[in-house]
């Protein structure tokens, strides 16, 4: 077994760090699983408000741990519960994360990379990171669920490029079709992303997870309607009296 998903509290923070560096931190089964452990229970803390996930050693993630595949691939029962159990597992629970998760994308950020990338809220990468999915090399398609993931965040055309071509392209390209939010120096990234989580966890922490749900049930489809039922419901909070208070006595909210 390679490799691990390691889970840092620091203050209202949370840094996950894929680690298996050997690989450019390519994802094991076991690291899905962990991976799925770790964002299911984010989700139950109150004491978070940010997640910032990170690769190793300068990568954000090569992609699958291909050294494994011969034990499961070959057959479709098994191909099928890696894909939809340990992959979409984690994926999954990355999706139902309600916290705002910044992703800090250095070198290579392939197939998996991509794949955990599309699960983040903001994704902050360095010039020269590389982004694709070029497992038309390896014989084999995107699963359906991670496909229709990253179309939605990289767009079809891009999709398409990365499958189809088993193209790489580089972080201002991914920039320039809206992937990224922000480009900076390699050396910057890692401060960048850092700055970028600190400062949601300066935010209304209430807030965050109401437009983190109305977010997810809008871009699977669910009519602006449907939400209506609950969405006023936190008029008399304390979060929402503080914050409209702060403003009018004009000093900073204490969330």
């Amino acid at each position: 077994m390679s490799g691990h998903v390691r889970l840092l509290i620091e203050g209202a923070a949370a840094l996950v760090t894929l680690s298996n560096p050997a690989k450019f931190n390519a994802m094991s089964r076991a690291m899905w699983c962990e991976l799925k452990q770790v964002f299911t229970g984010l989700q139950q803390r109150t004491d978070v408000r940010a997640v910032l996930v990170a690769g190793e050693g300068g990568h954000f993630c090569a992609g699958g741990d291909i050294a494994e595949y011969t034990d499961f691939r070959f057959h479709s029962e098994g191909l099928r519960d890696f894909h939809e159990g340990d992959v979409w597992g984690g994926l999954s629970a990355m999706l139902a994360c309600d916290l705002p998760i910044v992703a800090q994308i250095e070198g290579h950020c392939m197939g998996a990379g991509v794949e955990i990338a599309s699960c983040c809220d903001v994704r902050v990468a360095g010039q020269g990171a590389r982004f694709g999915a070029p497992i038309a090399k390896l014989g084999f398609p995107m699963a359906p669920r991670e496909a229709e993931l990253v179309v939605r965040e990289v767009g079809l055309a891009t999709a398409r490029q990365m499958l189809l071509e088993a193209a790489v392209l580089d972080a201002p390209t991914m920039l320039a079709r809206g992937f990224l939010q922000v480009v900076t120096h390699d050396a910057d990234v890692p401060a960048e992303a850092l700055q970028r989580v600190l400062r949601m966890t300066r935010l209304a922490p209430q807030a965050a997870r109401m437009n983190k749900q109305a977010l997810r049930a809008l871009s699977s489809g669910q009519s602006a309607q449907a939400l209506l039922a609950t969405a006023y419901d936190y008029a008399d909070s304390a979060e929402h009296r503080e914050g409209i208070a702060a403003f009018l006595t004009k000093r900073p909210p204490i969330f």
